[in-house]
């Protein structure tokens, strides 16, 4: 996995998000909800120790509902609230301030006590590369990108963004990238296109995605290629060997064939990618809380 990792930047990263912790009264991580852990960096938790979390769960409409549930309970469990979006259409986005304004109530009621009616809350957004944090910020504030203000931030480049009078927020231009080290992360950042088909060889990606799909949601695979059963794995089939086998049987239906008439297993590797991040053979999500 020649991912390039950097250190330095992370480090300024950090600093930064330290800092203007202290300008918010929220910190709102948006996450990938097909892959909710390796799309996160886990520093978060840790950087943010102590302030109110609200995760977003954004592509929950690719991802499996079950699942879904699954994994707010999993966030639920460990302090955070939780909401499932889809930042593409605007799906969940309208509940977002009220989210938010609820998460706070007991502060905005302190608030009020100490006579500042109006005060808006003010929230820090974070979340890796590719998550759909940009497209949930442009949807929550309907493209605005009026600043809220002259206050601690703006002056150094931040970007505030008011969302409507009770609501602020703070756009974090560093980059926190994943946690790479682990080869599972890189593949599932992989499969969601997170990051470039370069990292990997796109057919070994594919044998990769093949073997979990037919572990985990054969009936999709079934539907998807016209199977009439999921050919089973062998005793001594690793994933590359099963998931390749499985992709010489979907190109074969596919009529799929390059001179020789050998299958096309890279042809087939490319178009599973794409239908799978497509959504077109059906809605998955690739970690599950009981492995973490």
């Amino acid at each position: 996995m020649n991912i390039q990792w950097y250190p330095g930047h992370m480090t300024k990263t950090r600093r930064q998000i330290e800092a203007d912790l202290k300008n918010v009264d929220i910190v709102v991580e948006i996450i990938d909800a097909r892959i909710p852990i390796s799309s996160r960096n886990p520093d978060i938790d840790t950087i943010c120790a102590g302030k109110p979390r609200l995760v977003i769960l954004n592509r929950a409409d690719q991802a499996d509902p079950a699942q879904n549930k699954a994994w707010g309970n999993w966030f639920r469990a460990r302090g955070c609230s939780v909401l499932e979006t889809d930042a593409k259409t605007g799906k969940g986005v309208g509940q977002f301030s009220n989210v938010v304004q609820s998460v706070l109530k007991d502060q905005i009621a302190r608030w009020q006590e100490r006579g500042l009616v109006g005060r808006p809350v003010r929230a820090m957004v974070v979340g890796v590369p590719n998550v759909g944090k940009s497209t949930f910020i442009n949807k929550v504030a309907k493209r605005k990108t009026a600043k809220a203000g002259d206050r601690p931030g703006v002056t150094r480049g931040k970007q505030w963004v008011t969302v409507d009078r009770g609501l602020e927020l703070l756009d974090t231009p560093g980059i926190l990238w994943p946690k790479f080290e682990d080869e599972e992360i890189g593949m599932r950042l992989a499969f969601t296109g997170a990051v470039k088909d370069e990292i990997m060889d796109v057919e070994t990606l594919g044998c990769h995605l093949m073997a979990f799909l037919a572990a985990h949601y054969p009936d999709a695979l079934v539907a998807g290629y016209k199977l009439s059963s999921v050919p089973q794995r062998e005793e001594d089939e690793n994933d590359v060997a099963y998931g390749y086998r499985l992709l010489e049987t979907c190109a074969q239906k596919r009529g799929m064939r390059i001179s020789g008439g050998e299958f096309d297993t890279e042809r087939m590797a490319r178009v599973l990618l794409d239908e799978y991040r497509g959504g077109k053979l059906g809605r998955f999500t690739l970690e599950q809380p009981q492995e973490i």
